[in-house]
């Protein structure tokens, strides 16, 4: 057997792929992290490319950004779940090779993105445009987080 055959074989796996309500209810836990994570991110994102400059960028960060980090609370678990019900298809799959690229990519851009140029976040705060390299992150983390939903969506048809 193979190894994504053995995940696919494990409890959870077959729990999966038997019970009526339990991907069903899954694939709903995944889309509110979903959407939990994408909200968030397009608020912050569309501060930093130049929308609602009377709103401190510092500010909206600190009340957004744990609400995107307890998407990934839904996400990651509802995710791996999913992946395990079909483990061998999912990875033979480029779509979703590309998904988790993409991913790694968001994490990446928001990464570099918070250890480099938010660090000067008090100089274009409020009412200032904020630096073409924050402006270029935002419009890269909107584009990358679509196209990972987008790859999403994209499986359930390959």
């Amino acid at each position: 057997m193979t190894p994504m055959g053995a995940i696919e074989m494990s409890a959870l796996g077959v729990a999966m792929r038997q019970s009526l309500w339990l991907y069903p209810i899954v694939e709903i836990v995944h889309l509110t992290g979903i959407a939990l994570l994408l909200g968030s991110i397009a608020m912050l994102d569309l501060r930093l490319l130049g929308l609602s400059r009377s709103v401190p960028v510092r500010r909206l960060a600190s009340h957004i950004l744990p609400w995107t980090a307890a998407s990934f609370v839904l996400i990651v678990p509802s995710g791996l779940s999913m992946f395990v019900a079909h483990a061998g298809d999912f990875i033979a799959s480029p779509v979703f090779v590309l998904k988790v690229c993409l991913i790694l990519a968001g994490g990446v851009n928001a990464a570099v993105f918070h250890a480099g140029i938010f660090r000067g976040v008090a100089e274009w705060d409020v009412n200032r445009a904020p630096p073409a390299a924050a402006r270029a992150a935002a419009a890269l983390s909107l584009l990358l987080w679509v196209s990972v939903i987008a790859c999403g969506r994209l499986l359930a048809y390959t």
